[in-house]
């Protein structure tokens, strides 16, 4: 039982988005993300670039979450911060600031897994329905896809994932193959809006019922621009709302279809997505068609919360404090952490 409002800083670090965030309780007060735009003119995040980048903006984006949250760094009761998954140069700097902010606040430090932010992302208190326990959730990011039975807040199994690449990073090499600036997956669902879905047929991976694979659809991607440009070397210009529709609606259809396989292996119809690709149109529209064809019920973050933002590792901030989930001053990032 709460007897006090909870006042948590969330540091978000993991990649190239440096965010911080504060949230009160269950309910996010501010949410400030500095994006690094530095990486579009070499077509992906330079992992060099972006933790200095990090350093230059963590200071001024915790002090803007400060200040749009209205309260001083001596309110806050515990400070949250983005252990791992991530790019080891990106989570140093988050790390060391949380660390050496806790130590001279004298107040707690909660470590948390990127990951598990995502799914927590779901019970940010924004007066919405979250899901109830036990649910399934897909998480789909650039450098994850996994489906994740959750029991319990703190109690997730990872039932499937991808065996080579994730979904979002099948949408940004898919995007560069056409030409697209990076990111590429958001101009992929702008494309895709205009396309026909049907206009091409790619590759979906032969792998057992709960495993991805995106290796082969983008190497078949990449075969077959490369034949009708021999043809006609305008054929992605000409193309280029119906190569996006198709490209999105095979990703889909193969996220899909391992979901479905995992509500009949475990019988439940809850549905949740959370990662950067969980802002995709098409994936969020293929969802709500399949929740009332098959009955489920669907649950999809909003925007602000599906992309790297501190608000998410604020809420799994919060849920540590009550059950007292503490980190000491020798816990260090961890570039490859499982959830």
């Amino acid at each position: 039982m709460i007897t006090k409002n909870i006042t948590i800083l969330g540091i978000e670090s993991s990649c190239d988005d440096t965010s911080a965030a504060v949230i009160k309780n269950a309910k996010i007060l501010s949410n400030v993300i500095a994006n690094q735009e530095i990486h579009q003119k070499y077509g992906g995040v330079v992992p060099e670039l972006a933790s200095r980048a990090h350093q230059q903006n963590i200071v001024p984006v915790v002090n803007q979450a400060l200040k749009i949250a209205n309260i001083s760094k001596e309110q806050v009761d515990a400070i949250a911060f983005t252990r791992g998954p991530g790019l080891m140069g990106s989570l140093l700097v988050g790390t060391s600031f949380a660390k050496s902010l806790s130590l001279a606040l004298n107040i707690p430090l909660i470590e948390v897994n990127h990951m598990q932010g995502h799914i927590m992302a779901h019970f940010i208190d924004e007066g919405q329905e979250m899901p109830d326990f036990p649910f399934i959730c897909l998480t789909v990011s650039g450098g994850h896809t996994q489906i994740v039975l959750v029991k319990e807040h703190f109690n997730m199994d990872v039932i499937g994932e991808t065996i080579d690449d994730a979904a979002g990073e099948a949408f940004d090499k898919s995007a560069k193959i056409l030409g697209l600036k990076y990111p590429g997956g958001p101009l992929i669902d702008k494309y895709a809006k205009l396309g026909n879905p049907l206009a091409f047929k790619f590759t979906k991976p032969r792998v057992q019922e709960l495993e991805f694979s995106f290796s082969g659809l983008k190497s078949n991607i990449l075969q077959l621009i490369q034949r009708e440009e021999k043809k006609n070397s305008a054929f992605i210009k000409e193309n280029l709302d119906d190569l996006c529709a198709s490209i999105q609606h095979t990703i889909i259809e193969i996220l899909l279809e391992k979901v479905s396989n995992a509500v009949k292996l475990t019988g439940i119809k809850s549905i949740a997505i959370a990662g950067g690709v969980s802002a995709n149109s098409g994936l969020r529209s293929a969802l709500k068609d399949k929740e009332r064809s098959h009955n489920w019920k669907v649950f999809i973050p909003k925007f602000d919360y599906c992309t790297d933002n501190a608000a998410m590792i604020a809420i799994v901030g919060y849920h540590k404090y009550l059950k007292s989930d503490f980190a000491n001053s020798a816990t260090t990032a961890k570039a490859r952490l499982k959830l």
